[in-house]
């Protein structure tokens, strides 16, 4: 939300101060409301402390697809897209949409194109949305885009839902399993330690193993906490640059079992992205300038942008995909086919389905076997722990029964 400095007569003389408002016309309305007539108002600029910061887009997915989807509904039942964005506006449940819309309805008042007005919200509105957006006014079919725009995004949610679900399991029980370590080994473990200690003699090697752990678990658990906050802000740092972010995504495309599930992900984003924005009639190097930019792998991001060279030089944009281990045969060859037959918007919506659809299989498989997997850990660590404790105290109970 924007801050205001105005200049202005009300009932009692001059006035003068700030108001907070979405836009300027609601500024202005605002002021008029309480019965300043303004003479003079300009933006203030940001400030730290006035400044909202956000990371990432601020607007969840879901939220974004409805309001699409309900655009398209509007347009298509002749709602002028003034309207229909006044009327969205005091719909959504994303407050920080809610407030987008309401500067683009501002916008939108005053003349300006919808393309232009949402221009201003670039962590909202994403350069796919505000390039299709643009094609659809050209075109004359703003409504169909938006239906076009809604469904790609619908597909792309439900891709990375699936991909969210496939790995919250085993991060879940991964989590819960480190929690119950620790609490056996900080709370459990040290009440045996005395009992020990007065049985004598030398302790297995199991339980001297899991004595040590819990010892410098309770001395060293700083160190245990500052590693993990050094690994967390290590790829965060890491995921900032461009250079140094190839590489995790090299790695996690290369990882065992994850990473190809990964990369079919990856790859379904890539083709749809492509085919929505060309069916829309996005300029072809306009439109991979967009997919390099929200694709989210760097390592498929440097083909993309290998390509549009490729493009640009007038040959196939299929060349350094054939070159790249990323980059199956499946989908270079219907590239292919697309380009010859004027249909690439085609063939790559079938490429983008058939992942889509090897994404679904695959979570599901995945969890299937993550699952007992997963399992099976957590019932071995508790029951390492479990057994070194229980052998030293059976020995103890033999050495009893010996002697009475």
């Amino acid at each position: 939300m924007a801050r205001f400095k105005y200049a202005g007569r009300d009932r009692k003389g001059a006035r003068e101060g700030t108001i907070n408002a979405v836009s300027k016309r609601e500024a202005l309305l605002k002021l008029k409301e309480e019965g300043v007539r303004v003479v003079d108002i300009s933006e203030m600029p940001e400030t730290l402390l006035t400044k909202e910061i956000t990371i990432g887009n601020p607007v969840k997915l879901e939220h974004f697809v409805i309001y699409i989807r309900q655009f398209a509904t509007l347009l298509k039942a002749g709602v002028t897209v003034v309207d229909a964005t006044q009327i969205l506006a005091s719909q959504t449940e994303s407050n920080h949409l809610k407030k987008a819309l309401i500067a683009v309805e501002s916008e939108l008042r005053e003349g300006h194109p919808l393309s232009q007005a949402v221009t201003k919200h670039k962590k909202i509105f994403v350069p796919m949305f505000v390039n299709m957006i643009r094609a659809g006014e050209v075109g004359g079919n703003l409504d169909e885009t938006l239906e076009r725009l809604a469904d790609h995004f619908e597909k792309q949610h439900h891709t990375r839902q699936k991909i969210v679900s496939a790995l919250t399991y085993p991060a879940v029980i991964g989590i819960l399993a480190i929690g119950v370590v620790i609490f056996l080994l900080t709370t459990i473990v040290p009440t045996f330690v005395t009992m020990f200690d007065d049985l004598g003699g030398e302790l297995p090697a199991i339980t001297r193993f899991v004595l040590a752990a819990s010892g410098f678990v309770q001395g060293w658990w700083w160190l245990l906490l500052l590693i993990v906050v050094l690994i967390v802000g290590g790829i965060v740092a890491i995921r900032r640059k461009k250079e140094t972010k190839y590489y995790l995504d090299y790695a996690l495309l290369r990882m065992p079992i994850f990473g190809k599930l990964l990369q079919k992900a990856v790859l379904a984003r890539m083709t749809r992205t492509l085919s929505s924005l060309f069916s829309s009639s996005v300029p072809i190097l306009q439109a991979m300038t967009i997919v390099e930019n929200v694709v989210e792998n760097e390592v498929i991001a440097r083909v993309i942008r290998e390509s549009r060279d490729s493009l640009e030089k007038g040959q196939s944009m299929t060349i350094p995909m054939e070159k790249h281990w990323a980059f199956p045969p499946l989908v270079t060859q219907m590239v292919v086919i697309g380009e010859q037959t004027g249909s690439l918007d085609s063939m790559l919506s079938k490429v983008a389905e058939f992942y889509e659809k090897e994404v679904d299989i695959g979570t599901d498989k995945l969890k299937s076997l993550i699952e007992p997997l997963m399992i099976v850990v957590l019932a071995g660590l508790v029951g390492t722990i479990v057994t070194s404790i229980m052998v030293p105290m059976f020995e103890m109970f033999n050495q009893f029964d010996k002697k009475y």
